[in-house]
C-alpha cells in the first residue's frame, strides 16, 4: 500500500469512527430538529422523587385485609396540575403479593407538590381493583400505567391499563378533583359493535394544547384524538372522551401510524408516552422506544433498554407521520434507572406538566422508582 492509499484509508476510518460516535452521542442538543422538545435535565439531589414505601397500608376491598400497597415498586407516573396549581403525580404502585413483572397487584397512588420536585403522598391509592363494575377486568392484576389530561372546564381524564392477568385493556376514568374517580370501563367497548373490546390494548396519549399556560385537551375538526399502543402506535377518536373509536386502515385492521425501526433505539416497540402536544409545527408525540434483544437492535444502547423518543404528526391529519427523531432525547443514566425490575435500563415517560414557564417530565425508572426532569 502506497502513502496515498494509506492516507485515504486513514480518512475513511476516521470518518467511520466519527459517524458511529455521533450516532451514539447520547442526548446532546446537536442534531435535533427545531420542532423537538429537548434539553430536559435532572435536578441535582432530587431523584428519585417517589420510591417504594413499606409503611403505608390501606384496607384492600379486593383482598379484604390491610395491604402494603406500595411496598415493592412505584413507577410509571401520570402528571397534571390541580385546580389550585399544584403538580399532581399519579403513579403505579405494586404490593409484594408475588414475584415477577405483572404478577403482583397494581394500584394508582397520589402525590402532590408545590415545586414539582418534592412530593407529599397520600396513604391510600386513589384508583384500585375491587368489587365494582370493573372487577372482572381488574382483579387480581389491578390498575396500571396511567396517563392524565384535563379539559378546559376542569374534568380530568385518565387512560389506564386494566390487568386481570389474562388480558390488558385500555380503560377510562374521570374525576373533578383527582382523588375520586369514576370508572367507565374499556375505552373501545362500544366501537364497531365491540370488535376491539377484548383485544390487547394499553398506553394512550390524548392530544392536548398549551392554552393560557396550562395543558388542556384539544379538539381537531370537532373530535378528540389520542395515540395509543405498545408494539405499534395506533390512533383513535372520540366525541365524549370516554368512548373511543380506533382508526382503521384500508384493510379494515388497526391503522399503524408509527412502527418500530430496525437498528434504532425503538427497534422492538414504540409505546406512547405523555399526552401528545399540539404545536405550531404539528402534533408532538413523546414515546417510549424499546431496543430489541435481537440482531436488529441499536448497538448504541443495551439490549432491551427503554429510551424516550419524539415524533411529529400532521395537525390537519393526526394519522400522518411528518418526522421522527433518529436517536432518543432522554436515556437511562442514573444507577436506579439501570436496576430494579428492568436492569437493562429504563426511562419510561408518562407525565408532562407545564408550570411557571417550565416543562416537568415524569418517568418510571426501571419499573421501580419515579424520576423527573425539567426543561
Amino acid at each position: 500500500m502506497n502513502n496515498t492509499s494509506r492516507i485515504f484509508m486513514a480518512i475513511a476510518i476516521s470518518l467511520a469512527v466519527l459517524t458511529v460516535a455521533e450516532s451514539c452521542a447520547g442526548t446532546g442538543e446537536v442534531g435535533f430538529p427545531d420542532w423537538a422538545m429537548t434539553g430536559f435535565e435532572r435536578p441535582d439531589g432530587v431523584n428519585p422523587v417517589i420510591s417504594p414505601d413499606t409503611s403505608s397500608f390501606f384496607d384492600c376491598p379486593m383482598r379484604g385485609e390491610p395491604v402494603a400497597w406500595e411496598e415493592s415498586d412505584t413507577f410509571n407516573p401520570a402528571a397534571t396540575l390541580s385546580e389550585d396549581g399544584k403538580i399532581i403525580v399519579l403513579y403505579r404502585a405494586e404490593d409484594n403479593s408475588a414475584t415477577g413483572i405483572g404478577r403482583r397487584t397494581s394500584r394508582i397512588g397520589y402525590a402532590e407538590s408545590h415545586d414539582g420536585l418534592h412530593f407529599v403522598r397520600r396513604d391510600a391509592p386513589v384508583l384500585y381493583p375491587g368489587p365494582d363494575s370493573q372487577q372482572e377486568n381488574e382483579c387480581p392484576g389491578g390498575c396500571e400505567d396511567p396517563r392524565v389530561a384535563v379539559t378546559e372546564d376542569g374534568t380530568y381524564v385518565m387512560l389506564y391499563t386494566q390487568w386481570n392477568r389474562k388480558q390488558a385493556r385500555l380503560a377510562v376514568a374521570t374525576s373533578r378533583d383527582l382523588l375520586h374517580w369514576e370508572k367507565h370501563g374499556p375505552a373501545f367497548a362500544k366501537a364497531y359493535g365491540g370488535r376491539f373490546k377484548d383485544d390487547f390494548s394499553k398506553s394512550a396519549s390524548i392530544v392536548t394544547q398549551l392554552k393560557d399556560g396550562k395543558l388542556t385537551i384539544a379538539k381537531i375538526d370537532g373530535k378528540y384524538w389520542m395515540y395509543w399502543g405498545e408494539k405499534f402506535v395506533n390512533a383513535a377518536v372520540s366525541e365524549n372522551l370516554t368512548d373511543w373509536q380506533p382508526v382503521l386502515g384500508e384493510d379494515g385492521g388497526l391503522l399503524k401510524v408509527m412502527v418500530p425501526r430496525p437498528g434504532r433505539f425503538d427497534s422492538e416497540l414504540t409505546e406512547c408516552g405523555p399526552p401528545a402536544l399540539l404545536t405550531e409545527n404539528g402534533i408532538l408525540l413523546m414515546y417510549n422506544g424499546k431496543n430489541s434483544t435481537g440482531p436488529d437492535r441499536d448497538t448504541c444502547y443495551n439490549a432491551g433498554t427503554y429510551c424516550a423518543g419524539q415524533a411529529l404528526f400532521e395537525a390537519s391529519d393526526p394519522t400522518v407521520l411528518k418526522d421522527r427523531l433518529d436517536r432518543p432525547f432522554f436515556v437511562p443514566e442514573a444507577a436506579f434507572e439501570k436496576s430494579g425490575q428492568y436492569p437493562a435500563g429504563t426511562v419510561f415517560i408518562e407525565g408532562l406538566v407545564h408550570s411557571g414557564g417550565r416543562w416537568f417530565l415524569y418517568y418510571g425508572c426501571a419499573d421501580s422508582r419515579v424520576g423527573m426532569a425539567v426543561l
